[in-house]
């Protein structure tokens, strides 16, 4: 019997993407993963079928859900909360340039279930040195094994709980928006619960390997920005 459910959004990366999984199968405790293919090319497609049962995820296809092009990031957080909420499970949303621990997820349920009120719990982010990376950046000096932050949570790895999910319809979600991380954030504030990160979880981030467009931000600013305002890219 699964402890959580857990989502991973694709939109091509293959590789990143069955790295993911294969972490995610390793979890110390039983978890039902969906990967959705948010109109991945098709090789990455035929990858993601190929790799489904050995590697133990359940596969969605969104294009045989919707004919919205991609990103769908609403539509999947609308599918996963009804799924989280008519097994009676937390939700946990583990992005596709993600690697966690085998003892993460435990982790971040043991914290969820231990804490009154406990809204969002987020994983800090590293990279393959153990530093604090982006989008944790912030929280880079901090000394705490725990933080308790009104700040906004970003989903690379985040655990909603069941009462939050009972208490806030994602089918109320912004259509202009193409991403969530801050509103859900202050929504589970605004609503009275608590969001924490745990600084004593990490787990590695390869920042943006899930969409390599955004790589533009450090190496072309005046494209990645231009594509973001004038083109709509990465609405938040």
């Amino acid at each position: 019997m699964a402890e959580v459910i857990v989502i991973t959004p694709v939109k091509n990366s293959l590789d990143t993407t069955l790295d993911t999984a294969r972490a995610i199968a390793e979890s110390t405790v039983r978890v039902r993963h969906i990967i959705f293919n948010d109109f991945s090319t098709e090789e990455t497609k035929a990858g993601l079928e190929q790799n489904e049962a050995g590697i133990g995820y359940e596969l969605i296809h969104l294009e045989e859900h919707t004919d919205h092009p991609s990103p769908n990031y609403k539509l999947v957080l609308q599918m996963a909360q009804k799924m989280a909420n008519e097994a009676g499970l937390p939700l946990l949303v583990i992005e596709s340039d993600v690697v966690v621990k085998p003892e993460t997820i435990a982790d971040l349920l043991s914290f969820q279930n231990s804490t009154p009120k406990s809204g969002l719990v987020g994983s800090v982010t590293v990279d393959e040195k153990g530093v604090v990376n982006f989008p944790y950046l912030k929280f880079k000096g901090v000394k705490e094994s725990v933080i308790d932050t009104s700040r906004s949570l970003s989903f690379c790895c985040t655990l909603f709980g069941t009462d939050f999910l009972k208490a806030f319809d994602f089918m109320g979600l912004d259509e202009a928006k193409d991403w969530y991380d801050t509103f859900i954030s202050k929504k589970s504030i605004e609503l009275g619960y608590k969001n924490h990160v745990l600084m004593n979880a990490p787990v590695w981030h390869r920042p943006h390997a899930s969409r390599p467009w955004k790589q533009l931000k450090y190496s072309n600013p005046l494209k990645y920005y231009f594509l973001k305002f004038w083109k709509g890219m990465d609405k938040i």
